[in-house]
């Protein structure tokens, strides 16, 4: 919840429950053994609170106007927001179907400080929020919390696709972009202690509770990078635990610069978390294991794990797309055998850039084989989708391509 509120920059008080605070604002709103979470919003009061109920009060759980679009976007990350400017600025009827609040992974960085046009860094969640507005000023629809859940064809080449709401929409040319689901750590015991010292992405919620705290950071990408140095900031005691031999391979130099030289963060290479340790219900320890096997326990009252993702495809998979073994989307060259076109691809062409192995599918951003994984490099892919789909666009009106 406050993960949620905190993304989509809703200004909050968090009061631990059993504090004297907390328990007065229950008292008050006569909820004082109501289940948790609570949320009081003014006179409103939401007990058991959740995301989506949440999202349905506030009313921004949106359904699509329309059965069929030209242009549909599955994702709403840098890729699919900067799909949805160009498309709809290009007049396109354009719908962004996001299983999440926009932003992707990007959202749980605290600041993204290489992003082209802001010498002084910008949020992740910040920049999501900018370019979801963009795009719905153009007429883009953002169906927030409303993924897609599965797919097929409808008369022939027309790709059908169902809303996590119980919808159905069809379109002319679709785009992958969905992102990833964050990688889970396979430590005995993580589901009982999640949400209760751990947490899978950056934390961003999370710091301002870490103040005075030993924390334990998994990972070695810029993610975790920005997740260190915003713990750190935030007065938590950080030990950044990478698998690899050092950071430069996987982290922009600028990073690796202040992580490595900021007194608040130790990193430990050639490490890994092979134990958790739960005090009270709440994280209270790790066990981490190096190169050599020698084991050491170290206090810890969060653990936040930013070791990448696996790509979200499965929506996509009766569509026909290929992917390669680790399930990232095939396109453009990558999908020629040998020279060859895949068996089975229907059309006098090579497949397009960022085609996947079925025409009018287009897929950019991480879940796309060979991504950059930068978030330059998604909104690039996202801008380049558009100009594909207009081909695509031409070749369905039977122009030679």
């Amino acid at each position: 919840m406050r993960d949620f509120l905190t993304r989509t920059a809703q200004p909050h008080e968090f009061h631990e429950a059993g504090s004297s605070e907390g328990d007065a604002l229950l008292a008050g709103a006569g909820v004082l053994e109501a289940a948790l979470p609570v949320l009081i919003d003014g006179q409103e009061v939401h007990v058991g609170a959740t995301v989506e109920g949440l999202a349905r009060a506030w009313k921004v759980l949106a359904r699509p106007t329309r059965s069929h679009y030209e242009f549909a976007v599955v994702g709403g990350g840098p890729a699919g927001l900067a799909a949805a400017v160009y498309g709809a600025s290009d007049g396109l009827s354009t719908v962004v179907l996001e299983q999440d609040v926009p932003g992707g992974q990007a959202s749980h960085t605290s600041i993204i400080e290489n992003f082209f046009g802001f010498p002084e860094g910008v949020g992740g969640a910040e920049l999501a929020r900018l370019a979801g507005r963009q795009a719905e000023r153009f007429g883009a629809e953002l169906l927030i919390l409303n993924g897609a859940a599965g797919s097929e064809f409808q008369a022939g080449e027309t790709p059908l696709l169902r809303l996590s709401s119980g919808d159905e929409i069809t379109a002319d040319i679709v785009l992958a972009s969905p992102g990833m689901d964050w990688r889970r750590l396979e430590v005995e015991g993580i589901e009982d202690l999640l949400g209760r010292g751990v947490y899978y992405g950056a934390g961003r919620s999370e710091a301002a509770q870490c103040e005075d705290n030993d924390v334990v950071v998994i990972g070695a990408g810029n993610s975790a990078g920005q997740a260190v140095m915003n713990l750190a900031s935030a007065g938590a005691r950080v030990t950044m635990i990478v698998r690899g031999a050092g950071l430069a391979r996987s982290m922009s130099a600028y990073l690796v610069d202040r992580v490595s030289t900021h007194p608040g963060i130790e990193v430990r290479c050639e490490t890994q978390v092979s134990a958790l340790h739960g005090s009270a219900d709440r994280l209270g320890a790790v066990t981490v294991t190096d190169s050599q096997g020698r084991e050491e326990r170290l206090s810890a009252q969060a653990l936040f794990v930013c070791i990448g993702g696996q790509p979200r495809t499965g929506w996509a998979t009766p569509l026909g797309v290929r992917t390669d073994p680790a399930g990232y989307i095939l396109t453009g060259p990558d999908l020629l055998e040998r020279g060859h076109r895949p068996e089975g691809w229907p059309r006098a062409r090579d497949p397009l850039g960022l085609g996947t192995s079925v025409p009018g599918l287009f897929a950019a951003g991480d879940v796309r084989h060979g991504s950059t994984r930068r978030v330059a490099g998604a909104v690039g892919e996202g801008a380049m989708a558009v100009a594909l789909a207009h081909r695509r666009f031409e070749e369905l009106s039977g122009a030679v391509v």
